[in-house]
């Protein structure tokens, strides 16, 4: 061999050694690891969401009015039975469609936690268009968020001690609260600007509604980049998150009216308790578990988050044909009509819409 060969070698091979953590796509051109893009990847996910998330809570502060919502909490019983949906009925709820399916311990934390997420702003917009009670919606959504700081640690506690006392998991605790407590700061602050700038806080939150449908959209494509394998969905989860919703929305809606509720009082429980925060749970999600187990449980808030929508479509579909096919029988009826008139004029208007029944 020649000098002129064996610098040429020497040189060749100087150009193709790369950095430890890169790989080598073609001869000298160095890239950085999957591993690496990946990390990065989920540590700008996890940033981007606990912002939009904060912006999310934020308006959902801005939507609550403290003189409405200090006067539910003087007369709690529609708030209490709310709290028993949702910190009752939900956790427990997922918790035996978990035992039942024989899920993962992992995939039956975020079950669980699912379940112990408040109702965002979606359940208030159809408490509006099925002519609920939006005073107690929204104020039953606040409670939710703020008592969340300490129910969902304390129902994961409970539900989860069986698996962790095995050793098959272990609860973040310590990020899970932390990113709690972050949230009830921006919830607080908007209660806050409300009270002080009430048409800036109507502005906020159309800003916040964007956010929302923003979030969901990034963590469903970002989510889908960075954890490929949890977009094949053992079929255990496909069917706990269609009955998962349907449970709630029935069983809250029974509650509330065994518990003597109105009618338009139990079709809003029924819609705070099965109309969950999924974007809260994505990103408690995101924020507290490592990536192999979000390769396992990071799609299970967005069918949940599907299932919901579109069960909550039927039966606004369903409601709006009960209410087309009253008011054909109000015209046929007029005697009726004028008598229903005279006895909705004793009762207390809800909505401008469709009138509370006893």
């Amino acid at each position: 061999m020649d000098f002129t060969t064996g610098i040429a070698n020497l040189t060749r091979t100087n150009l193709t050694v790369c950095h430890p953590n890169a790989s080598v796509c073609e001869g000298a051109s160095c890239v950085a690891s999957q591993e690496n893009v990946n990390a990065l990847l989920s540590i700008v996910l996890s940033i981007v969401l606990t912002i939009l998330l904060a912006l999310v809570m934020f308006s959902m502060g801005c939507n609550v009015e403290i003189q409405k919502f200090i006067g539910h909490i003087k007369r709690p019983w529609g708030i209490l039975i709310g709290f028993l949906c949702q910190f009752g009925i939900m956790p427990l709820t997922g918790f035996l469609l978990s035992l039942i399916f024989g899920i993962l311990p992992v995939q039956a934390v975020v079950v669980i936690i699912m379940g112990c997420c408040p109702g965002g702003s979606s359940s208030n917009v159809l408490a509006y268009w099925v002519d609920g009670d939006m005073d107690l919606s929204v104020s039953m959504t606040t409670c939710s968020t703020l008592l969340a700081l300490g129910m969902m640690p304390l129902c994961l506690y409970i539900y989860t001690k069986m698996w962790v006392d095995s050793g098959s998991i272990v609860i973040p605790f310590d990020s899970l609260g932390i990113s709690l407590v972050a949230l009830v700061i921006p919830v607080s602050f908007g209660i806050y600007v409300n009270h002080k700038w009430p048409q800036k806080a109507k502005i906020i939150l159309k800003v916040g509604s964007i956010a929302g449908a923003v979030l969901i959209v990034l963590v469903a494509v970002v989510g889908g980049l960075l954890y490929q394998s949890a977009w094949i969905i053992d079929p255990k989860l496909w069917v706990i998150g269609l009955l998962y919703p349907i449970a709630g929305y029935v069983l809250g809606f029974f509650l509330a009216r065994i518990a003597g509720l109105p009618w338009y009082r139990c079709r809003t429980v029924a819609l705070e308790t099965g109309m969950q925060n999924s974007q809260l749970c994505s990103t408690i999600v995101q924020l507290s578990f490592s990536p192999e187990e979000l390769n396992v449980v990071f799609t299970f808030p967005l069918l949940y988050s599907i299932f919901q929508l579109a069960f909550a479509a039927i039966l606004l579909g369903v409601y709006f044909a009960y209410r087309k096919c009253q008011r054909k029988n109000d015209k046929n009826l007029p005697e009726d009509k004028d008598n229903k008139t005279q006895s909705e004029s004793s009762s207390p208007k809800t909505n401008e819409a469709f009138q509370p029944d006893s």
